[in-house]
């Protein structure tokens, strides 16, 4: 079986052939380093789809050590706790038929494995308390099934929370505050990502763990609901946590974001919360997505449906796309690293964005 290091190696050499690039943090680091996307997706779940080996050799080939990868459902519509069981069940399925491939990580250690034993982990993560409903017994249930981080809320309210469009900016409900506190109890990482100020403000404060914001921008830069604050960015840090700065429109006020937006954002959340609290949650897939005109097509229907759910934020458009041209790779992160080490960037910083901080903290939230 090839190794990660050997089949890294042939799709960088296929990545970077043409133009020569400059000396950056180089492939053979890259292949050592803990590499981790604080939010990503493995798609297809179908284990006798065609193309689904080459869809495993990407992931394999994309030098990722692990992903945060959405299982829960989100928003307020019937039957969330159903459909999150069912989702749950299709990832496990699809994880147990490719063992030397997938491995669903539930601790610190998992990650390790993961990467020792050339795999890519799967960490099963929520972007919603709806299906938790009035039921905050269900976290037995949730850990159980080795769920490792909750988002608290998604955009709007619910029962925990006030989401970033709240305008009331209500912040977490009584009832979120036992939530915090039971995800604590069960060493399950709390993440404020979509949330409002005041929910992100009263996690931080409630939470006896460090926390995540697993992926977000720098509201400094571009003012949209979506992206964190300098302050909010120093009380994560403060605690202990850390921001993942994600690959979507919100980095830019206008138009398709792009690779230097990506910097932007790292360095300015570098320089507010410390190189030790900002990692990576680009919000896309592992693989290169579509651009052509179809893709916009879809694009276009995508927006319409969160629009008139009420969940589209600002700085979403119907024609831009969810992606940055110059990362839209599975090898995304070692070109970012490249350009980073291009910026001067020494390499343990860089090592740190790529993963070791996200990896530190699952070790200070789940332990072992």
């Amino acid at each position: 079986m090839p190794s990660r290091r050997a089949v890294l190696a042939g799709v960088v050499a296929l990545a970077v052939a043409g133009p020569v690039r400059a000396q950056g943090f180089g492939a053979a680091r890259y292949r050592r380093a803990m590499v981790i996307d604080g939010l990503s997706s493995i798609g297809n779940l179908d284990p006798k789809a065609p193309g689904v080996r080459a869809q495993l050799d990407v992931f394999r080939a994309s030098g990722l050590t692990a992903i945060n990868q959405t299982v829960g459902a989100a928003g307020n519509t019937p039957d969330r706790f159903g459909e999150t069981l069912r989702r749950i069940a299709r990832y496990e399925r699809f994880i147990r038929a490719f063992p030397d491939r997938l491995l669903h990580v539930r601790s610190a250690a998992d990650l390790k494995l993961a990467q020792d034993s050339n795999r890519l982990g799967v960490i099963f993560g929520f972007q919603d308390c709806v299906p938790l409903e009035t039921e905050i017994d269900r976290l037995d249930l949730f850990d159980q099934l080795g769920v490792r981080i909750i988002q608290l809320t998604y955009n709007k309210r619910n029962l925990v929370g006030d989401g970033c469009l709240e305008s009331a900016n209500g912040g977490l409900s009584d009832y979120g505050r036992e939530v915090v506190a039971g995800l604590n109890a069960r060493r399950i990482m709390v993440d404020t990502s979509h949330a409002g100020a005041r929910t992100i403000a009263d996690a931080i404060a409630a939470s006896t763990a460090p926390i995540v914001i697993s992926h977000t921008g720098c509201r400094a830069l571009v003012d949209v609901p979506r992206n964190t604050s300098d302050a909010e960015l120093r009380a994560l840090a403060d605690k202990g946590g850390v921001a993942g700065i994600y690959f979507v429109p919100f980095l830019r006020a206008a138009g398709q974001p792009r690779g230097e937006d990506v910097i932007r954002h790292i360095e300015h959340a570098v320089k507010v919360a410390g190189e030790d609290h900002v990692a990576l949650g680009t919000d896309g897939g592992i693989r290169a997505a579509p651009t052509g005109p179809a893709a916009l097509t879809e694009q276009r229907q995508f927006y319409e449906e969160r629009k008139a759910l009420g969940v589209a934020a600002p700085g979403e458009a119907p024609d831009v796309l969810n992606i940055v041209p110059e990362y839209n790779e599975p090898t995304r992160f070692l070109r970012l690293a490249d350009d980073l080490a291009a910026r001067g960037w020494p390499e343990r910083r860089i090592e740190k964005l790529l993963g070791a901080n996200f990896a530190r903290l699952c070790a200070d939230v789940w332990g072992g």
